[in-house]
């Protein structure tokens, strides 16, 4: 008996101190919410939107008349280039995922019965997508063609770009290595803050004449240098096992230093705000799992509803995904990425210099 009261006294006792600290309450009641939410509109494999760019060769009314019908399907939302190669760099750099070519003469061919080819570069980078565009385009023409009156005329050459074996493992390696990075930088940075918090030696920084911006760059560095070494790590490891082209390491890096940056912040201002290591982890994966869902690793952003887009557009793992993969995958350059590093650079300086602050008033207080 006297057993059965002691576990309810410490029952009572653990709810009665959870339910007491705010931050516990706010990871156990209205977090799983959020994310539940988030998640559920976020993860959406459905292909509902292609960005396609559309190179008219022909200029005539019946290519007009089959590029309007293309615009007006719900799947397809069609911008026009002047030429192949500016509508391939607009592939190159993940604006488009789609390039459709009407070539010269291809009215007259239809006109003459005869074959009609339409060409089709998709962008492989991401295999299932491709082969959702891929099938879409193709059932569009399927009907199309039905209601053309030359049935039968019209012949769709699909060509996949960057990855035209279609592997599964170029597409997942770019986003693997920003789901680590995160976890080593943010996830691992707070907990370790928050530890020396808890036993008392970060106090004892504290008092010490050393700076708290000298003392800050001192607990992070070492975090990034591991973020570093392992993103050279999965470099070797996506080309040796999964074939993932290893191509201008010098930007590769570059970008890697300043996501590190982003990441680590934010592991710093979690770990400013956590009282302990339980609070610290529950944060970051906080974090850390609607970063990871809302960057377009697993579904793509277009397929999102659109309220969640500006989510998107602070988050740093979308901006690194993307890089990874148009370095990577794609063979961009840096003015193809620039957009991506301005990105990330400007949310670095923004979540360090909240961090600093932070950190400082910990120092202060």
């Amino acid at each position: 008996m006297n057993g059965v009261y002691a576990l309810s006294a410490l029952i009572r006792k653990e709810f009665l101190q959870v339910s007491r600290d705010r931050r516990m309450m706010m990871v156990l009641l209205f977090i799983p919410v959020v994310q539940v939410t988030i998640f559920g509109y976020a993860a959406n494999l459905e292909l509902t939107r292609v960005d396609a760019v559309v190179v008219d060769d022909d200029r005539t009314d019946e290519s007009r008349r089959f590029v309007r019908a293309l615009s007006a399907d719900q799947t397809f939302h069609t911008t026009f280039a002047p030429t192949v190669d500016v509508a391939e760099r607009s592939l190159r750099a993940g604006d488009v995922g789609m390039v459709l070519i009407v070539p010269r003469g291809w009215s007259r061919v239809l006109d003459s019965n005869r074959p009609a080819h339409v060409q089709v570069l998709v962008d492989g980078s991401d295999p299932s997508r491709a082969q959702g565009a891929t099938a879409a385009v193709d059932q569009f023409i399927t009907h199309f063609r039905t209601d053309t009156v030359r049935p039968g005329a019209m012949i769709l050459e699909p060509r996949l770009l960057f990855n035209p074996g279609v592997k599964s493992g170029i597409f997942m390696v770019p986003g693997t290595a920003a789901a680590v990075l995160a976890i080593i930088s943010a996830v691992v940075t707070a907990m370790g803050l928050t530890r020396e918090r808890e036993v008392g030696t970060l106090e004892q920084l504290f008092v010490t004449p050393i700076p708290s911006g000298t003392l800050m760059l001192g607990k992070t560095i070492p975090y990034a240098i591991f973020g570093l070494v392992d993103e050279a790590v999965i470099l070797v490891v996506g080309n040796l096992l999964f074939g993932v082209p290893v191509r201008s390491v010098g930007l590769v890096f570059v970008g890697a230093t300043a996501y590190l940056v982003c990441t680590l912040a934010m592991g710093l201002f979690i770990a400013t705000v956590a009282r302990t290591q339980q609070q610290a982890l529950m944060g970051g994966f906080f974090f850390l799992l609607p970063a990871i869902l809302l960057s377009g690793f697993l579904s793509p952003i277009d397929s999102m509803p659109l309220w969640v887009h500006p989510l998107t557009w602070i988050n740093p793992v979308r901006y690194f995904v993307d890089f990874s993969r148009s370095v990577l995958v794609r063979g961009s350059g840096a003015m193809d990425v620039m957009g991506d590093l301005l990105a990330l650079a400007a949310m670095g300086a923004a979540l360090l210099t909240m961090a600093a602050i932070r950190f400082r008033r910990s120092s202060v207080g």
